[in-house]
C-alpha cells in the first residue's frame, strides 16, 4: 500500500514566494517552509507540493523555467531544498515538485541556443514554423494569457510557438532528445529524495503538427477533436511513466485543463500507465458565463446544480478507473470562500462547508496555503495586481478590443484572478502580518488583522481546527477512502447532499451553500434508526433536530 501511499493522504500546496519570508527581503523562501514544517505536522498533512523554485526571471511567478536543476537565488540554494527534503521526511512528509515540461523561459540555455541557427543541437528543442508567405503567422492560434500564440524571431527568420507568454517558449516533444533530458532531470531530483511531481499542463506536451487553424478566429491552441491534447500525449505521458515514474514509484498528478471525467480515465487508469491523478479545471468553470466573449472575465453566479453534476460526474466515472484529485484552492484559483462563499457575514462557515463538502469525497485533497484558515480575496484596484496573465487580458479585452467595462473587469478580477490566491500568507496581525520584516513582494491583503494564523488557532471556531479533524477522519475512517458515492437531491439549488458507503456503512453529508435556512429533516432518510454526528461547522449542533442553518455542514453516520 505505500506504493500508493497518496490515496490516504492529504497534499498542502506551498506558494514559496507568498508563504514565509526568513531574510527580510520580502520574498518567502525555501527555509520559510523548512521553519513551518512543525505547523503543518500540527495540521496533519501528509506531502507538500512545492510550486516552482527554480532558477527563472519570474515572468510567470516561476513557471517560466531557466535551469531546473538550479534553485532561484530568490529562495535559496540547492543545499536548502535538499535540506528541506531531508528534514521534511524526518516528519514523515513527503515532497512533490512542481514541473513545468510544456515550456521553459525564453532565458533557459536551451532556448538562447536553439534560436541562433536552424542546424544546432538545440535547434529543433522548440516549436519552430514559417512565416506563410505574406509574413504572417502560421496559424490563428491564440496565446492562453491573450494575443497570438506565435511570436516571431529575429534570429532565425522563424516563429516559435508558445501556448503561454511569449517568454515561455514551448517545447518540441516530438524531439525525442527534449523527452531524455526531461526525464534526466526527474532523475535528478528523484535522487535527491523528491517523493512525487504535480505537472504544470501536461496534457498540452503533444501539437497537432499539421496546426489547423481554430474555428474561433480570436481561439486559443487548437486541435481538432480535443482542444490542447495532441495526437501523441498519451504516448509521451506512458513512456515518461515507463521512463521515471513506474521504476521509482514517484506519485503524479498532472494539470489536464480541458478534461471531463470521460477523458480522465484514459489518464489514470492504472493498467494505462500514465499517471496517478489529474487535476481538471471543468468544475472551477461553473461561474463563468457561457455566452461570453471574453473567457473567464465573463463571470456569473456559481452554479450549484452543475457543480454537484461535475463532481458527482468524477466520482461514479472514476471509480474503479482511475483516482480523483480534489481541490477549490491553489495557486491559479482565488479563494472559494470569497468567490463562492459569503466571505463578510459567514466567512468561517463558508470556508468549513466547502471544506467538508470536498474532504468527504473519494480522492486525495490538496489544501492551498491559507485555505486551511479561511484566507479571502483582497479587493484590490488593476494597479495592485501582478500577475501577467490578468495584466495581459486587460490590456487586450478592456483597453483594446473594448469588449468589457473597466469596472465589469475589475470585479471579475476580484473574483477570480490568481493573484488572490497569490497575497503573503497571513501568519499573525502585525503589520506585514508575520510574513517578512522587510517589504513584502506583493500587496497584503488587509483583513490579516482579523484573518491569520495566530488568531484563528486560539478561536472556539476554527477554521484550522476544523481542517484538522477533516484530516483526521481521511487518515482513520476507510469509508472516505474506499466507501462507493451516491449524490442525493442533484437539482436542489442551495444544499450539496450525497452519500458514501462501506461495508453496510453509509455516511450522509449535507452541506447549505446558501445565506438561507431550511428544515434539516427535508435533507434526511425518512427514518433514521441510528445517528451519530462525525463533525458539523456549527459547534451547537448535537442532533439532527431543527434548521440547516446558511452555510452550515455536517457529516452524519446513519443506519
Amino acid at each position: 500500500m505505500e506504493k500508493e501511499w497518496w490515496k490516504k493522504a492529504v497534499i498542502y500546496q506551498v506558494y514559496p514566494k507568498s508563504f514565509l519570508d526568513t531574510n527580510g527581503d520580502g520574498i518567502g523562501d525555501i527555509k520559510g517552509i523548512e521553519k513551518k514544517l512543525d505547523y503543518l505536522v500540527e495540521l496533519g498533512i501528509d506531502a507538500i507540493w512545492i510550486s516552482p523554485v527554480y532558477l527563472s526571471p519570474q515572468i510567470d511567478n516561476g513557471y517560466d523555467i531557466t535551469d531546473y536543476r538550479k534553485i532561484d537565488p530568490m529562495f535559496g540554494d540547492n543545499h536548502d531544498i535538499y535540506h528541506l527534503i531531508d528534514k521534511a521526511h524526518e516528519y514523515g512528509i513527503k515532497i512533490i515538485m512542481d514541473m513545468v515540461a510544456n515550456h521553459t523561459s525564453d532565458q533557459s540555455v536551451w532556448f538562447q541556443e536553439s534560436r541562433k541557427s536552424k542546424d544546432n543541437f538545440f535547434s529543433d528543442f522548440y516549436v519552430w514554423r514559417d512565416a506563410k508567405e505574406d509574413g504572417s503567422e502560421p496559424n490563428n492560434w491564440g496565446s492562453n494569457f491573450g494575443g497570438s500564440a506565435w511570436e516571431w524571431d529575429q534570429n532565425r527568420k522563424q516563429y516559435y510557438l508558445h501556448y503561454y507568454a511569449k517568454q515561455q517558449p514551448d517545447l518540441n516533444w516530438e524531439n525525442p532528445r527534449v523527452r531524455q533530458y526531461i526525464y534526466d532531470m526527474m532523475r535528478f531530483w528523484k535522487a535527491k529524495g523528491v517523493d512525487g511531481w504535480r505537472m504544470d499542463v501536461v496534457t498540452s506536451i503533444s501539437k497537432d503538427l499539421h496546426f489547423p487553424d481554430n474555428p474561433n478566429p480570436h481561439g486559443k491552441p487548437y486541435v481538432v477533436g480535443n482542444q490542447n491534447n495532441g495526437p501523441r500525449m498519451h504516448e509521451f505521458i506512458h513512456e515518461m511513466n515507463q521512463e521515471v515514474l513506474k521504476p521509482f514509484s514517484m506519485m503524479s498528478v498532472g494539470e489536464s485543463p480541458d478534461s471531463t471525467s470521460q477523458d480522465a480515465t484514459l489518464l489514470v487508469d492504472p493498467e494505462r500507465e500514465e499517471l496517478d491523478m489529474i487535476f481538471t479545471f471543468e468544475h472551477m468553470h461553473v461561474d463563468r458565463a457561457q455566452s461570453g466573449v471574453n473567457g473567464r472575465w465573463d463571470i456569473q453566479k456559481m452554479d450549484l446544480i452543475k457543480l454537484k453534476k461535475i463532481l458527482s460526474s468524477w466520482q461514479i466515472n472514476l471509480r474503479g478507473h482511475g483516482w480523483n484529485a480534489l481541490y477549490f484552492e491553489n495557486h491559479d484559483r482565488a479563494r472559494v470562500t470569497s468567490r463562492w462563499g459569503n466571505d463578510k457575514k459567514y466567512r468561517y462557515e463558508s470556508a468549513t462547508a466547502f471544506a467538508t463538502i470536498l474532504h468527504g469525497l473519494q480522492g486525495t485533497p490538496f489544501v492551498y496555503q491559507g485555505e486551511e484558515i479561511g484566507m479571502t480575496n483582497p479587493d484590490f484596484e488593476i494597479e495592485d495586481y501582478e500577475d501577467i496573465e490578468l495584466l495581459d487580458n486587460y490590456r487586450e479585452l478592456v483597453l483594446e478590443q473594448k469588449t468589457i467595462s473597466k469596472e465589469a473587469f475589475l470585479k471579475a478580477a476580484r473574483k477570480i484572478s490568481r493573484d488572490n490566491a497569490r497575497t503573503p500568507m497571513q501568519w499573525n496581525e502585525t503589520d506585514n502580518a508575520g510574513f517578512t520584516t522587510g517589504a513584502p513582494w506583493f500587496k497584503l491583503n488587509p483583513d490579516h488583522k482579523e484573518v491569520n494564523v495566530e488568531d484563528d488557532r486560539k478561536k472556539d471556531t476554527s477554521v484550522f481546527k476544523y481542517y484538522q479533524t477533516l484530516i483526521r477522519l481521511r487518515h482513520e475512517c476507510k469509508i472516505l477512502t474506499e466507501g462507493s458515492y451516491e449524490l442525493l437531491y442533484p437539482e436542489d439549488p442551495n444544499v450539496f447532499t450525497y452519500k458514501r458507503m462501506l461495508d453496510g456503512e453509509t455516511w450522509l453529508i449535507v452541506v447549505n451553500l446558501s445565506d438561507t435556512q431550511f428544515e434539516l429533516s427535508d435533507y434526511l432518510p425518512q427514518v433514521l434508526k441510528k445517528e451519530t454526528l462525525i463533525i458539523a461547522n456549527y459547534r451547537d449542533r448535537t442532533n439532527t433536530d431543527g434548521l440547516l442553518r446558511p452555510w452550515e455542514s455536517l457529516i452524519l453516520a446513519i443506519s
